[in-house]
């Protein structure tokens, strides 16, 4: 995959001549979290202040995917980009992109992915902390944001895959609550129509345990666009969530 650097970022980075592979590598900045190392090699990230602008620095190291078109791996960080863009193709909320490019150093597939830092925006996560306490117009409104979101999503024809509280971030706004996706590692087309669906939004259900039935029902009759079929969904909802703790 070529190097990429989105046009309203170029300026920026070059301004800084921060819009190489190299000097992104090079840079000394203090992560965020842990290392990932799930996959044999690693995987930082760090926050990058740019003047007014935020952005999230992401390096791996040999830390790979694997697919039938390739075979041997290749940088997760590549799969996330094209899934990126393809959502904004397709009009689906997400992240976006600043920079992009992968390398072979010392034998080992590195890779950097720049994101734009999402100032301004709360993932669910943290909104579902002290939930009974926020008033129930603004639960309400944020319920209806993951459903509508969820509902884009799927018309789209794709599933995200790990569908969780913490990669669902929403910022309040007059008219109400919206909500974008971020972690689009796993995504891929929906292929097996309700099944698909059910399997994509229960881990949300089964992580937001604040939720009350009424709230899970009015998350569903967003993602539906009506009450039809609400009760229907509710059912296969829980139901998939009670085989799911009975596994554990």
């Amino acid at each position: 995959m070529s190097d990429f650097i989105a046009a309203e970022d170029r300026a920026i980075l070059a301004a800084q001549q921060l819009d190489s592979f190299e000097a992104l590598w090079a840079l000394e900045l203090e992560a965020v979290d842990e290392p990932n190392t799930e996959r044999g090699g690693y995987s930082t990230v760090s926050r990058l202040q740019l003047g007014e602008h935020a952005y999230y620095l992401k390096r791996q190291s040999n830390h790979l995917t694997r697919s039938l078109r390739h075979p041997f791996g290749e940088p997760t960080f590549a799969r996330e980009l094209r899934n990126i863009e393809h959502y904004r193709q397709l009009g689906i909320p997400a992240l976006q992109a600043a920079f992009f490019a992968q390398r072979r150093l010392a034998g080992k597939q590195c890779a950097i992915l720049l994101t734009r830092a999402l100032d301004g925006w709360r993932d669910l996560d943290s909104w579902l902390q002290g939930w009974e306490a926020h008033p129930a117009t603004r639960r309400l409104a944020i319920v209806q944001a993951c459903g509508e979101l969820a509902r884009r999503l799927h018309g789209a024809r794709q599933v995200h895959g790990c569908f969780y509280p913490k990669h669902i971030f929403l910022r309040e706004q007059a008219d109400g609550f919206h909500a974008q996706l971020i972690d689009l590692e796993k995504t891929r087309p929906l292929w097996f129509g309700e099944r698909d669906r059910i399997k994509d939004l229960e881990p949300l259900l089964r992580r937001a345990g604040a939720w009350s039935e009424a709230e899970v029902r009015q998350l569903v009759v967003a993602y539906l666009g009506g009450e039809v079929d609400a009760s229907r969904w509710c059912q296969r909802l829980n139901a998939r969530q009670r085989n799911k703790e009975a596994r554990r």
